[in-house]
């Protein structure tokens, strides 16, 4: 059975540590252990495939020593053409194993999250990058509703022209961080402002970051490091949004982190809403710093997520979404529409052999 080596090395690793993680989970101290716990659970779940995966491969190894001997005994005449096609049958399951050993390997413990943080920033163009962060946000709710996920406004600033200086939204739903992971970076649009009298046309900016929303669990917020200030709500030109000082601000001291949030009336609940989005952040810093090999093998083909990075460019006058880590052009139309699901798993595919080659 022709099998590559170092596929089987490392699924060998992985089974090896679902067996770790599961004799760790029989252990009382963790099991009641709201941090361990959670996180042991998930990653435990994360190998259950590539476990599985390992048992047939040994079972068909097995398969193939026992056929093998039998053969080299001298089987002959219906004997022996029976263990040829058993030998031939255990070489197509191994083609097949194979092929999803390696879906198994690429996978990874973070793609199977159901809940993301999206910040959208106006960048260059004044006015219009405003606007243009307001047609982005119309193009990810378009894009979430049929697929039935939730989506939760955290903090806006809109602006007074219409569309946002910046809002900050959650979406939970399964599937949501691997799909909307990949709009994190640059977007620019090219048209013709409605305020431009002479037809010319601008370019502006916006900055998408999608982080992956942890668990309360996974991440450690201590109240001594944090700073809490409060102050009033505002809205477009300054007017009062209300009267008490419900908006937030934290700051979380070791890392210089500072989040604000003003959308509820409750300073209770901004504050608990502005912790999401520290945990959200502080937890992309960890997984930058742990995986930065990784997202540098994977930056040629999907980005890294990082917000200088100019991923797409929407041009109005040609009807068209170019997409610059695919080097593809999409229908603009479709796109604004939130249809974004071609384009998305264009670059789910570009990912997952970048990942391959990796292997």
């Amino acid at each position: 059975m022709d099998f590559n080596t170092s596929l089987v090395n490392k699924l060998r690793e992985r089974a090896e540590r679902h067996r770790d993680l599961t004799e760790r989970l029989n252990d009382p101290a963790v099991a009641s252990d709201p941090k361990q716990f959670p996180e042991i659970l998930r990653e435990r779940g994360s190998l259950e495939r590539s476990a599985r995966m390992y048992a047939r491969y040994t079972g068909l190894v097995g398969d193939e020593e026992e056929a093998l001997a039998m053969l080299a005994e001298g089987s002959e005449g219906e004997e022996r053409a029976y263990l040829e096609e058993c030998l031939a049958a255990v070489g197509e399951q191994a083609q097949q194993l194979e092929e999803e050993i390696k879906e198994a390997l690429i996978s990874q413990p973070e793609d199977e999250r159901d809940r993301v943080i999206v910040e959208i920033r106006a960048g260059t163009g004044g006015d219009e990058a405003a606007l243009f962060a307001g047609d982005l946000f119309r193009m990810y709710t378009r894009y979430i509703e049929p697929k039935r996920w939730k989506l939760e406004v955290f903090d806006a600033r809109a602006s007074e022209v219409g569309g946002f200086k910046e809002i900050t939204f959650a979406v939970k739903g399964a599937g949501s961080w691997r799909a909307l992971r990949f709009e994190s970076g640059g977007h620019r649009v090219q048209r013709v402002p409605a305020t431009e009298a002479q037809g010319r046309i601008h370019t502006s900016a916006a900055t998408v970051a999608v982080l992956p929303e942890p668990e309360e669990a996974e991440i450690e917020i201590r109240e001594s490091d944090l700073k809490i200030d409060t102050f009033r709500s505002s809205g477009p030109g300054g007017q009062s949004v209300n009267k008490t000082s419900s908006a937030v601000r934290v700051t979380h001291l070791p890392t210089d982190t500072v989040v604000s949030c003003q959308d509820e009336k409750s300073q209770h609940k901004n504050k608990a809403k502005a912790l999401r989005i520290l945990r959200s952040r502080l937890l992309q810093a960890e997984q930058d710093r742990m995986h930065a090999e990784r997202a540098a093998t994977r930056k040629s083909l999907v980005g890294t997520g990082d917000r200088s990075q100019r991923v797409r460019t929407y041009n109005f006058p040609q009807n068209r979404v170019t997409d610059h880590r695919l080097g593809q052009n999409f229908s603009l139309e479709q796109i604004v529409d939130g249809r974004l699901d071609a384009l998305i798993e264009a670059l789910q595919t570009a990912e997952r052999e970048a990942r391959l080659a990796d292997l």
